[in-house]
This record gives C-alpha cells, structure tokens and sequence, in this order.
C-alpha cells in the first residue's frame, strides 16, 4: 500500500531534472533530488524566484555542498505536526548534507506509530537510528516509555530541543551504536512493545562502528524480533537506499519475526502541485 503523506506545513511545489522545490512552514527551499527524473513543470524563473534557499553540491564531494540564501532566510526556524491530540513543533536547520532536521514523509509512520501506543498500555519503545526524533516524539506523546537510540551526539541533542519545543519530557537519550546497543538488549532479556528502524544505507557509530544496510540489516532484524513482545506489539522499518523494494522488507522481517496479525508495507510519497509523484522510502510495518 503506497501512501500519500499529509503535512500541512509543508508542501512538495514542483519537481523534476534531479531536484525539489519544496515549503517547510514558511520558507521554500530547492535541493537535489535523484529520483526527481523528469522534467520540471515550472520555469527556471520560478524556482528562483520562489526558492529561500538553494543546496548548491561541492563539486568535491557526492555529499556535501552549501546552502545559498536570499535575505529573508533563517538558519533555523520551527515546523508544527498536528494530529489528534499529538502536537509537534520541530527545528529545522541548513546542514551541508543538504537534509534540514526532519523527513516530512515519515508523518505517516508518525500517525501510525501514535496509534498504536494508544492502543498498548503501558507501552515500551524503542527508536533505532532516531535522528531528530519525529517518531520518539510521536510515541511519547501517546505515552510511551521511550528509548531513542542515534550515534551522533548532535543530532539527539537536537531532538531534546524538539521534546522540548513539544510540551513533552522523560525519554532515554542514548548516544550509542544501533546495533551494539540491541546485543546488549538481547543479553540482559529486555522487551518492548514497539520498535522503529530507520537505518541509513551506509553509517558509522558513535566509536566509529561501521554500518552497511545490506550487510548488517538481518543481523539487526534477528536482534529485534528476540527484543519485540511476542503479543501486543509493534514494527516500523523503513529503507532509503535506492532499489531495496518494499517486498524485499517484508520478506527480511517475515523470515526473523514470523507472520504478523497485521501488515502494511509500500512507498511513501508526496505529491506535488503538477500531479507527479516523488517516492521517499520504502516502509514495512506490522502489528501483532
């Protein structure tokens, strides 16, 4: 099941010939986009006119770049997610790896993750590769007891300021490597009633630990299925890397945790204002 994300603080405008041009609350910005591979329905002009700020790529680098901005543009400004009786404000920011501070097609995994710690009392969570912490929010904000787990120090530095900025408190800040961390788990007999991956293709952890999504993804499944409640639980795991499909998740995840009461799994996309649509990720989740 493709999904369509709905965020009303931000909007895809237009895409096409590698890039994006989309809103974050009020501010419109333009970056590279891959899989953007057909034309732009809007003019050169337009973009230029329209973009606050434009990701220029360091001819150095496959990575990194630099951000060119019109006068009237922030380094950092505040997005607000609202949905039921979750109300998120997070900090986006200029980084040089082009991202802003959220993936606002994760929205949706976000809806679904509130869901179902609504529906478990009591609930534990784990958040593996949580960055800036938009699902750790959404679990805590239905009242979940929270592990976020990321190996960059920084980045969970800035996803306490989005607990913050949200009116929520009292989650477990761990700067660890993800799959270090899951060992661990496993040895002491821990258990939680839902689990989110979110992992990147290629990583280092916090000590330099190398991760490669092919290579280390089934190690990671096998550790979390002996970590997730058997009954009264929940999975999110979600892929990036171009060309790992949605089947390809649920058939990894079927074969460690067996088959689930429930499933969902397919591309997450947006829309943008000409009608085309741009896939941001494949995701596999379950209830059971």
């Amino acid at each position: 099941m493709n999904i369509k994300t709905v965020f009303d603080d931000y909007a895809l405008i237009d895409t096409g010939d590698g890039e994006k041009l989309e809103r974050f609350g009020g501010y419109t910005l333009r970056r590279p986009e891959p899989q953007a591979i057909w034309r732009k329905s809007l003019s050169e002009k337009q973009w230029a006119d329209a973009a606050d700020a434009s990701f220029m790529r360091d001819s150095r680098s496959e990575e990194r770049g630099e951000w060119r901005l019109k006068p009237n543009m922030p380094s950092r400004w505040i997005v607000k997610y609202d949905y039921k009786d979750m109300h998120l404000k997070m900090r986006l920011g200029l980084t040089s790896f082009k991202h802003v501070g959220i993936f606002p097609e994760q929205a949706a995994n976000w809806n679904f993750i509130y869901d179902s710690c609504k529906e478990i009392e009591g609930a534990k969570v784990l958040n593996l590769f949580a960055y800036t912490g938009g699902a750790t929010l959404a679990a805590r904000a239905a009242g979940a007891d929270v592990t976020h787990i990321d190996s960059v120090k920084q980045v969970v530095t800035w996803a306490r300021e989005n607990m913050e900025s949200s009116g929520l408190q009292s989650v477990r800040w761990i700067v660890e490597d993800a799959l270090k961390f899951v060992q661990r788990e496993v040895r002491r007999g821990n258990r939680y009633n839902g689990i989110i991956l979110d992992p990147p293709a290629y990583g280092r952890g916090a000590n330099g630990e190398k991760w490669v999504l092919e290579e280390n993804i089934t190690q990671m499944l096998e550790c979390c299925a002996e970590l997730l409640e058997k009954k009264g639980s929940f999975l999110v795991l979600n892929l990036y890397s171009m060309g790992l499909s949605s089947t390809l998740a649920r058939t990894a995840v079927r074969q460690c945790f067996g088959e689930p009461k429930e499933e969902q799994y397919g591309e997450l996309y947006f829309e943008d204002k000409a009608g085309k649509q741009l896939p941001l990720g494949t995701y596999y989740r379950f209830k059971r």
